[in-house]
């Protein structure tokens, strides 16, 4: 059968990459056609009709400014679908982009299937009846969306978390701490406390400033951040000069899972990030600035539907990980709540239980390939062409 993916980002192309090699090993006869980036063409053996680099735009201002080339990759999406005749479509988050490639592919009479739901049960919760009308299945990767989603009379299934997948694959072989540091050339033998700033300019702007002067004041650690493929190294030294810290921070690139392995603990803006952190088993404090303002804060809380931000505390259901959000997250408090996570502590313990349950609600799945299996069995006893 033939499959047509679109992943807007580069997260996306992970999960599509991984998705692609399950259905091949699954269906033999398998061909593909897809919007994404290197992973889905290392897997698929093919270009993509559109690379997700000329696609992830996220903010308002940003989006604005691309305007032509997003029409532009749209019309190249759809004549793509034209040409290609896909038995399925497979929507990978990316929701303003894919919601209408959902509708184009539903008029045609191709099933379409979500994998990685957007976070509608947060904010946006309108996109549902999209969904609910163009979208086949959702193919979710978070226990609590299959709940959120029959309350709709959406037909959901959880196939697993890759955050999962990805973290034990790792722990296979794992650097320890001298080989981790080694490798880094990082000559100071402190332990280490992890920054997590951020993917995007504006999230380590706002971020990073607070992070950095709260891990600071513990002397007998030293902080070292995560640094973001897509942004420039000399970035985060300049954006901590423009908030008055003189520092050229410790940087790691492209090897996030071993720095926060190898952490005592880790600052992190709420995101993917969280739940990672979590899987890996560090004590964390989650933090996100944004503008900082109460105003902000009250307006954030009338906007999301969700009694949390982050993934781990989401996913239990209770508070797992303290989170500071906006007006919040100073350097104060983030080194209140940092302190006793950097000992054996009432604290440190009851999130090591609260990490064990997040876990076991994830389960051991392998997420690609039960996306893949329920794929092909919702096909096959009424394959489309």
């Amino acid at each position: 059968m033939k499959y047509f993916l679109i992943a807007g980002e580069a997260s996306g192309d992970l999960h599509g990459g991984r998705l692609i090699k399950a259905l091949r090993e699954a269906d033999k006869d398998s061909g593909f056609c897809y919007l994404g980036g290197d992973f889905m063409e290392k897997a698929s053996g093919a270009k993509p009709i559109v690379h997700y680099k000329k696609m992830a735009y996220m903010a308002f201002s940003e989006v604005l400014r691309h305007l032509p080339e997003i029409f532009g990759n749209m019309r190249s999406a759809k004549n793509a679908l034209d040409s290609f005749h896909p038995d399925a479509v497979i929507l990978i988050d990316y929701p303003s982009f894919n919601l209408k490639i959902a509708k184009y592919a539903y008029k045609k009479g191709i099933p379409v299937y979500y994998y990685i739901s957007p976070k509608v049960w947060a904010w946006k919760e309108w996109r549902v009846k999209e969904i609910k009308k163009y979208v086949r299945k959702v193919l979710s990767i978070l226990p609590f969306e299959t709940e959120f989603y029959a309350r709709h009379n959406v037909e959901s299934d959880y196939v697993g978390n890759p955050t999962y997948n990805e973290i034990y694959e790792f722990r296979q072989n794992a650097p320890e701490f001298l080989e981790f540091v080694e490798k880094h050339g990082i000559r100071d033998r402190r332990p280490i406390i992890a920054l997590l700033p951020g993917s995007r300019a504006g999230e380590i702007r706002n971020n990073l400033p607070p992070m950095y002067k709260a891990a600071s004041r513990f002397s007998n650690f030293q902080p070292i951040v995560a640094a973001a493929p897509n942004i420039e190294k000399d970035f985060y030294a300049c954006v901590l000069n423009r908030n008055r810290i003189k520092a050229s921070p410790l940087l790691v690139e492209a090897d996030t899972f071993s720095l926060v392995a190898n952490s005592a603990a880790a600052l992190v803006t709420s995101g993917t990030a969280t739940l990672e952190t979590a899987v890996i088993g560090t004590p964390q404090v989650v933090c996100y600035r944004a503008n900082g303002s109460k105003l902000a804060y009250k307006l954030f809380e009338h906007i999301l539907k969700v009694p949390f931000v982050s993934l781990p505390n989401l996913i239990a259901n209770k508070n797992v990980v303290k989170e500071l959000l906006l007006h919040e997250c100073t350097p104060d408090n983030i080194a209140k709540e940092l302190e006793p996570l950097l000992y054996d502590s009432p604290q440190w313990r009851a999130m090591c239980d609260g990490y064990n349950t997040v876990c076991e609600k994830l389960g051991k799945k392998d997420s690609a390939k039960e996306a893949a299996r329920i794929i092909l069995h919702d096909l096959t006893p009424t394959k489309v062409r």
